[in-house]
């Protein structure tokens, strides 16, 4: 059999992926259609391919334009700040009973303990607010913005170890692999700025436990839609974002030139293989040279009045801490970023509550209560949607001996709270209900499915007509499961 040349067996050899690109031909033609602009930029329709959305979700009228999500990684205590249970007082000490844990799984942390002893909390508690919140004594900046928050004290999760649990909470599945709730969004809705990504996530490390699980870049990845669509990290030292300034000797019209270039090859390709990849690259670049001028300008704080700064803390003016994330966070809402996500690592207290909890208290509490009450006094609030909460909640019974300083909690799927505000969502509310020894929810259960149901909801996404095709099947954040909870509406 003659043997065909490399390059002619090449070009003969058309995969399924070419013939249908071939056969819609003019997906990359149209994508450089308009590149040139009067700055030289890539655009379609007046945005650039990364902003291009799936127009089909939005059936709802929005309640909400943006998403500011406070990650509480590691599992903050219910019992300790939201959930006040008096009955604890009386039944301290005593062993958690049969009827109630119900045969529940355990970590490895605590199944080897002799004992299971119930644990009052040892903070105070005062209600607070018109709605009568009740709150712990280590969130004192909280009580002064109880009226705007709606406590879901009936969250549960099906995870029990940390990443599973938190890769949950992010993409609706306990395997790595799916795309981030952000992503989502970048998807669904596009962006209201072109100069800046449509999802921003940042990180900051608390003063609690220091051992503190690790969070991975997966967690706010884009999985199989285009990779325009994940979120992008700003870092905390250095420059915000890798390479975003031009190398020594090169001015912004030589690197303008040379992403023209770049982008008519990328076309080429695009245009032999079909490949949507390199769309997203087109788009990826075009992004970046824009993020040279817009990011300096949002992470340069130095403008912000005195009394903005003293409202978010001390810590403010510290790159990658907490209080100066959540400064950038309402920076970057103006601005018009659809999802901005802060974790906060630190919250696993398995041992040294106390000295861990109220720690990552005094790190967070001013700048989340400052980040509300900034959002409301410039109108912002209306149509921002915020979120605070962790993975899972912890256990009501010691992990360690009873009373003793060095010992903690347990992680706890079955029943923990949230917090939510703004963009749509009834302020000054609690919703859902745990039994006398917050261990099982007893009225009005929210799942995660049906969390992400809601805040694609407020954002006027049909969470069930949101779906993308991959191996053959329509995937969504909520899988084949969530139901909108309708109880904290406004």
């Amino acid at each position: 059999m003659t043997k065909l040349h490399p390059l002619l067996e090449h070009h003969l050899n058309i995969n399924r992926r070419q013939f249908f690109g071939r056969a819609t031909a003019g997906i990359g033609t149209a994508a450089l259609s308009t590149l040139l602009t009067e700055e030289g930029l890539a655009t379609v329709a007046g945005q650039t391919p990364s902003l291009q959305k799936f127009s089909d979700t939005q059936q709802i009228t929005p309640r909400a334009k943006r998403v500011i999500y406070l990650f509480q990684s590691g599992a903050p205590s219910q019992m300790d700040l939201f959930d006040y249970k008096p009955r604890l007082e009386k039944l301290h000490g005593s062993e958690l009973p049969g009827e109630v844990r119900q045969g529940q799984r355990l970590t490895t942390m605590t199944s080897i303990q002799d004992r299971f002893p119930l644990t009052k909390s040892p903070f105070s508690f005062e209600r607070v607010g018109q709605s009568g919140a009740t709150l712990s004594e280590l969130l004192p900046h909280h009580k002064k913005i109880a009226d705007d928050l709606c406590f879901v004290r009936s969250l549960h999760t099906e995870a029990i170890n940390h990443d599973p649990g938190i890769t949950f909470f992010q993409t609706g599945s306990q395997i790595p692999g799916r795309p981030s709730i952000g992503a989502w969004l970048s998807y669904g809705l596009g962006s209201e700025n072109r100069d800046l990504p449509a999802f921003v996530v940042m990180l900051s490390r608390g003063s609690g436990r220091p051992n503190a699980q690790p969070l991975f870049d997966r967690l706010w990845g884009a999985g199989f839609l285009p990779t325009s669509h994940q979120g992008v990290k700003l870092r905390s030292t250095g420059e915000p974002v890798l390479f975003l300034n031009n190398p020594q000797g090169t001015s912004r019209l030589q690197r303008r030139r040379l992403l023209d270039d770049l982008a008519k090859m990328n076309q080429l390709q695009l245009d032999r293989a079909q490949d949507p990849e390199i769309s997203t690259r087109i788009a990826q670049y075009e992004m970046a040279y824009r993020m040279q001028a817009s990011v300096p300008e949002l992470t340069d704080i130095s403008g912000e009045p005195q009394h903005i700064l003293d409202m978010y803390g001390p810590e403010v003016t510290r790159k990658g801490s907490y209080a100066y994330n959540c400064l950038l966070a309402r920076r970057m809402a103006e601005r018009g970023v659809r999802f901005v996500q802060l974790f906060h690592i630190g919250w696993d207290q398995h041992d040294f509550l106390v000295k861990h909890l109220t720690n990552q208290c005094r790190d967070t509490d001013q700048a989340s209560a400052a980040l509300v009450a900034d959002l409301k006094q410039r109108g912002l609030l209306e149509d921002t949607l915020v979120v605070w909460g962790g993975e899972f909640g912890r256990t009501v019974y010691t992990q360690g001996k009873l009373d003793d300083p060095a010992s903690g909690r347990d992680h706890h799927p079955r029943c923990f709270t949230i917090w939510l505000t703004g963009g749509g969502v009834r302020g000054g509310m609690s919703y859902g209900e745990t039994d006398d020894v917050c261990y099982n929810i007893v009225r009005d259960p929210v799942h995660v499915h049906d969390l992400h149901a809601t805040l694609l909801y407020l954002l006027g996404v049909d969470h069930k007509k949101q779906t993308f095709r991959f191996q053959g099947r329509d995937f969504r954040l909520t899988d084949v499961h969530g139901q909108v909870v309708t109880g904290i509406l406004a």
